[in-house]
């Protein structure tokens, strides 16, 4: 069965479902066509806040895992990665952060143009639909719902008072272009359920019949004839070989570890690589797949006294409350608190904390109902870059990836001092009343055994889930650029990149709302074109 349509977009997440309807609300004359390999995200693990980590390994997941890491005991870390309509903003803690304002101004130091903090801005408040907005920067009627938790747990407040005794101060708005201190996270809910991209902008774009979407569709290459991409080749659930023309433009939206790799097997990418494979080499372009940057987070967590943690999340009382009235533990992000602390290189925040009024470990696969709290450091920016390679030529075979977490081991000694200012934000008198009785590094892991300490983080490290910068844009004379400022593919027309996989670097903070904000500009140097 073919198809014909101006665009053919490859992934409905967070940029594709962005990016589809923004491009049919420019340009309703043109057809958007949207190929995605999962399925429906309508399931109660997607609705309900708290339920995000039971999606994981679950037909909502690509469920993919790391190469084996070296500096973190020979571990394959599991990535989960959404693959629903959605995508990964299907099953990710609802967190809204831009990042600081540095990071874009950084973007256009490093070659893409127009990128730049004051040029990215308006595009986050255009998107942005935030009921309770700290102040005048933020945007209230986009369609990216944005509210404040709504039912903190009282230990998350007094996380914040115990930051608050260990120098990090109380922030009024972590998205002002400046971010520091301690605060309850905003997050992207619609009352008290998760409002994904395809709830914000696909869901309203296929109402209106301005954007079609094919589930189930399994991406095999972008078709490209004499150096101009005319097409994609996929199949649908059942088997068959289908092919959608683009009159105008293809454009991958699979995000940083999908996006390069289908374009390895178009024929796009390091063209020794590609060789190797047996698969031609149509546009020799050595950056494809490098450059991956994610974020490693490593955690403290305590035991305490204290009733309605979110150990209780499933019990009947925790899903009555939540029926009912839409509040208590399974109303929760998980990741209640945040906090930006430390200084780098930069002089710019070294490390964010998430906090968690539960135990939250292993990515929350368990079903640990020990009343605590845990409180992990992440490293915003990170020196270990990795990549991303194909294993085989085959479609079904999953990509190799390696982040080389820790290859700079100044990534393990910062989150090393991280560890340390946690633990001691664990114990300060704020959260006295609780009672907390440390769990992990655990007690026997003296404060001053750096050793010890290491350990604990390449025992326990793991992705908080961002992965960046494997398609990455940049100026015409850098040779690893894969796309330029407009993020069109290098040496092969009609052929365009709009996801987490373009960022030169990785913001300082979670990855969402840039993703969002990026598709959001997009759409317009598209419908210009």
């Amino acid at each position: 069965m073919d198809s014909c349509h101006d665009y053919v977009l490859i992934g409905a997440g967070s940029a594709g479902c962005t990016l589809a309807a923004e491009l049919a609300r420019l340009r309703p004359d043109r057809s958007v066509l949207v190929l995605e390999a999962g399925g429906s995200d309508r399931h109660p693990f997607v609705r309900i806040p708290a339920a995000f980590s039971r999606a994981f390994q679950t037909r909502l997941d690509w469920n993919l895992y790391t190469a084996s890491q070296p500096a973190l005991d020979g571990r394959r870390l599991y990535w989960p990665r959404g693959k629903s309509l959605g995508g990964s903003s299907s099953i990710n803690a609802m967190i809204y952060q831009r990042g600081h304002g540095a990071d874009y101004d950084d973007w256009a130091a490093r070659g893409a143009e127009g990128w730049n903090w004051d040029q990215v801005e308006p595009h986050f408040r255009a998107t942005e639909g935030n009921q309770h907005p700290p102040d005048p920067s933020h945007g209230t009627t986009g369609a990216l719902r944005v509210r404040d938790q709504p039912d903190p747990h009282p230990l998350s407040r007094a996380m914040i008072a115990a930051f608050a005794e260990r120098g990090v101060l109380p922030s009024a708005d972590l998205n002002n272009g400046n971010p520091r201190g301690a605060a309850l996270n905003q997050v992207t809910l619609r009352g008290s359920r998760r409002w994904s991209a395809a709830d914000a902008f696909l869901r309203p774009a296929m109402e209106q019949g301005t954007v079609q979407v094919q589930p189930r569709a399994s991406v095999k290459r972008v078709v490209i004839e004499r150096g101009r991409a005319v097409g994609v080749e996929w199949r649908g659930r059942w088997g068959g070989q289908h092919l959608a023309h683009a009159r105008r433009e293809v454009i991958l939206c699979a995000g940083a570890v999908h996006s390069p790799t289908l374009l390895m097997l178009s024929g796009v990418g390091p063209a020794e690589h590609l060789r190797e494979l047996g698969i031609p080499v149509l546009a020799s372009l050595p950056g494809v797949g490098e450059n991956l940057q994610d974020h490693l987070v490593v955690g403290a967590i305590a035991a305490v006294r204290a009733p309605g943690t979110l150990g209780e999340a499933l019990t009947l009382r925790g899903a009555l409350r939540y029926l009912l009235r839409g509040r208590g533990p399974l109303a929760s992000n998980v990741a209640e608190v945040c906090a930006f602390a430390g200084e780098d290189d930069a002089g710019l925040p070294a490390w964010q904390f998430h906090g968690a009024p539960g135990y939250f470990k292993n990515h929350g696969l368990g079903r640990e109902t020990t009343p605590a709290i845990s409180l992990g450091p992440v490293l915003l920016r990170p020196r270990s870059v990795g990549r991303i390679r194909l294993s085989s030529a085959e479609l079904s075979a999953p990509p190799e990836i390696d982040p080389r977490y820790g290859s700079d081991p100044r990534d393990l000694d910062s989150l090393v001092a991280g560890i340390r200012l946690a633990r001691r934000v664990l114990a300060a008198p704020a959260l006295a009343p609780w009672h907390p009785e440390e769990v992990l590094p655990g007690l026997a892991c003296a404060e001053d055994d750096l050793d010890a300490l290491r350990a604990h983080v390449r025992a326990t490290g793991e992705t908080l889930y961002h992965p960046v910068g494997t398609c990455r844009m940049g100026a015409a004379a850098d040779p690893g650029a894969v796309l330029d400022p407009q993020l069109r593919v290098r040496g092969v027309a009609g052929l365009r990149v709009v996801d987490a996989s373009v960022m030169p670097v990785i913001p300082r903070g979670n990855t969402h709302a840039p993703t969002v904000m990026l598709a959001h500009r997009a759409a317009r140097m598209i419908a210009d074109a």
